[in-house]
């Protein structure tokens, strides 16, 4: 039909002149704002007077202000009511000015109650005051994350690019990998030396949760949570990442591999006390084949059990979430494999998480933790995301992950793998890692590492650092991203009110606040209020690289770098932060001026860690070895001794550290498979080898 002949509704009554509303037609409208606020405010009485902590559910704060609007909607038009009475009584009785202020009277008491029971846009999360910390910094630094960068540890084109995956071994440097862990635990402890960094960081959690002043001791379960969010099995059982997203960012094998070798030969942890996978997902053949081998006996954890990966396994220990949104759905129960463990560690991939929380690190990596987010029955996790409720002040399950007594309470070291980074749940091939333009990235791989004790400060740093380099309101800029950072550091009396009590254990008790939350500076200093000395927040720490006293560059320790070093005495200029050596200690001090004055007028420089040892002899897997054959490897240039593993089992135990590059083990028997490891040492630390074997001839010869 043309739109000149289309019939149009009449707006005004043919036959009396008046205009028609929606009432006329459907008149059941007229009851509806005092019935649903009649209604409204009957539930909130009825549920709320017996029970005043109610007032937090999330029904009753969408009933208070339909009860509330409902009230001031009737008082205003009693009021109004009334007013117009009293001037209709003045009119008749020639009091016109006192008729005149009672219609003005009852005109506002309808224009007030109208402009308060206006419905309005929800508001948005506001964005924190920078340098403004809340809550309570934890760690044996309170509030310190350390940051390492090494543009070094990748070598990748690019997805798409004709160079394979990142995750293959060509394009990861494991050693480079190793020396950031390294620098990543010694930064955060405040140690040189790499055992007593992982021993300060125990006896600190321990003393923490009333265990006293004990580092790790054996037989003590570690429960490692990674992303593997590429893998996950509802539904699935391919095992082989290629036939998924293969360039996806999740979990770096690299980084995996780094931290196992951290735990089982510098702390000292059997193999069979560490689990380490991501509860909803499969641990692909590929990841699995590069770290199995030289960690043949940790347990990895896997939704489904196949190929000797460890199957998932609830335990009878209940989860709560803090919101009526659970009421009536499927109770959740913690995992085995975390209650079993007397350490957690939180290894979260770096990401944008868009449509639908934002960004994805520390405390979203929990959402793997339990089940599906969404499994059907149990209550949604996906429903209080920030892309679903995005206004500020909100209930957010993240802080109930982060501080029930087995899941985030547990957590003795956070972790974030920013290798290789990307945007989640954004579509093909937007999901693909991608280069970081923001300083001092330049156009290259993240390269990172962050480390912290403080499950809130960590995940602090991550949004600012995500949130400048995507801006993007659909991604980490969203409205209510960082709500749940405010949440948790003030768990104990958040600002919506919510009672966070995931334990429901022995009385029922609230949470106290779990970490420190603000916002750096700038993206150019990347500065906290600890950084700055104005408050007691959070303080990034930037692990430089191999540190260079040489500050000047011209090749010689002179006047210039002393002029540079005296420039920033007493500042947290990471370029001249050379002691205690080789990682510093986050402070600029009299200390590096010591360290600088031994090497005035020299031009040392501070040596890096030793390579791998190479060129082992017998070679690895060689059959039909001498039985009174001499073990014997090429040392690293760097190298000035050498740690010497040697036994039947794999890994071998240690036998004694020595300069010389041979070895003796006496006469083997006949037909021994031995495994053999060489860790190269200098005065700076020490890199792990790789496990070779052979075997012995089978019978005399002849």
């Amino acid at each position: 039909m043309p739109f000149s002949k289309r019939k149009e509704t009449p707006s005004v009554c043919p036959k009396k002149g008046k205009r028609l509303g929606r009432f006329k037609k459907y008149p059941w409208l007229i009851w509806l704002f005092p019935v649903v606020g009649l209604t409204s405010l009957i539930w909130f009485v009825i549920r709320v007077v017996p029970k005043p902590s109610r007032a937090t559910y999330p029904c009753q704060r969408v009933a208070f202000p339909l009860a509330s609007g409902f009230i001031i909607w009737l008082l205003g038009l009693g009021g109004s009511t009334a007013a117009f009475r009293k001037a209709r009584r003045s009119f008749s009785r020639s009091r016109y000015l006192i008729g005149i202020l009672c219609i003005m009277v009852s005109i506002g008491c309808v224009w007030l109650s109208l402009t308060l029971t206006t419905e309005k846009q929800a508001k948005a999360a506001d964005p924190h005051p920078v340098n403004s910390p809340i809550g309570i910094a934890r760690g044996i630094h309170p509030g310190r994350v350390v940051w390492v960068h090494d543009p070094n540890a990748t070598d990748w084109e690019g997805p798409r690019m004709g160079d394979g995956y990142w995750w293959q071994a060509e394009h990861t440097d494991q050693n480079a990998v190793d020396s950031m862990m390294l620098r990543a635990i010694c930064g955060l402890a405040g140690e040189p030396d790499i055992y007593e960094a992982w021993d300060r960081l125990f006896r600190h959690f321990n003393r923490q949760h009333g265990r006293g002043d004990i580092g790790y001791q054996p037989g003590d379960d570690i429960m490692i949570k990674v992303n593997f969010v590429d893998m996950i099995a509802l539904g699935n059982s391919n095992y082989y990442l290629v036939n998924h997203t293969p360039d996806y960012a999740i979990c770096s094998p690299h980084i995996i591999h780094a931290l196992l070798d951290q735990l089982v030969n510098v702390v000292g942890v059997a193999e069979s006390d560490i689990t380490v996978g991501d509860p909803i997902c499969m641990w692909c053949h590929e990841f699995y084949g590069m770290i199995q081998p030289d960690f043949p006996y940790v347990r990895y954890l896997d939704y489904h059990g196949n190929y000797n990966r460890t199957k998932i396994k609830k335990s009878n220990v209940p989860f709560y979430w803090s919101t009526s949104k659970a009421d009536g759905r499927t109770q959740d129960y913690v995992l085995q494999s975390y209650v079993d463990a007397e350490y957690f560690i939180n290894l979260a991939s770096f990401k944008g998480h868009y449509d639908q929380a934002g960004i994805t690190v520390c405390a979203k990596n929990h959402y793997g933790s339990l089940r599906g987010p969404v499994a059907g029955g149990y209550y949604n996790m996906h429903s209080d995301t920030a892309f679903s409720v995005p206004q500020s002040g909100r209930y957010r399950n993240m802080v109930d992950l982060m501080g029930h007594r087995h899941v985030g309470g547990k957590t003795f070291l956070c972790l974030i793998d920013g290798l290789y980074t990307g945007k989640h749940a954004i579509g093909y091939p937007q999901t693909l890692p991608r280069k970081w333009q923001m300083e001092p990235f330049d156009n290259d791989w993240c390269s990172s590492i962050f480390a912290s004790q403080d499950q809130v400060a960590i995940d602090s740093v991550a949004f600012d650092f995500l949130v400048t380099e995507w801006p993007e309101a659909g991604g980490p800029a969203h409205a209510g991203t960082d709500d749940y950072l405010h949440e948790a550091a003030q768990a104990d009396n958040p600002p919506s009110g919510t009672f966070y009590d995931p334990d429901h254990y022995g009385n029922v008790t609230r949470l106290a606040g779990l970490g420190v939350h603000e916002h750096w500076n700038n993206p150019i200093d990347k500065q906290y209020s600890r950084n700055l000395g104005t408050g007691d927040g959070i303080k990034l720490w930037k692990v430089p690289m191999v540190r260079d006293i040489d500050f000047s560059g011209d090749g010689k320790v002179n006047f210039k770098d002393f002029s540079i070093l005296a420039q920033y005495l007493s500042e947290d200029e990471s370029s001249v932060d050379i002691s205690p050596q080789p990682f510093g200690d986050g402070i600029v001090d009299f200390n590096d001026v010591g360290v600088f004055v031994k090497h005035w007028l020299t031009g040392t420089k501070i040596p890096p860690l030793p390579g791998k040892a190479s060129n082992p002899n017998p070679a690895n897997g060689a059959m039909w070895a001498n039985r009174d054959a001499d073990l014997s490897w090429t040392a690293s240039a760097d190298a000035t001794s050498h740690d010497v593993y040697f036994g039947t089992s794999s890994p071998p135990p240690f036998i004694d550290n020595q300069a010389a590059t041979t070895f003796d083990p006496g006469t083997m028997p006949y037909g021994s498979t031995y495994y053999w490891r060489i860790d190269s040492v200098n005065g700076w630390g020490k890199t792990t080898g790789t496990v070779w074997s052979f075997t012995t001839l089978s019978s005399p010869p002849g």
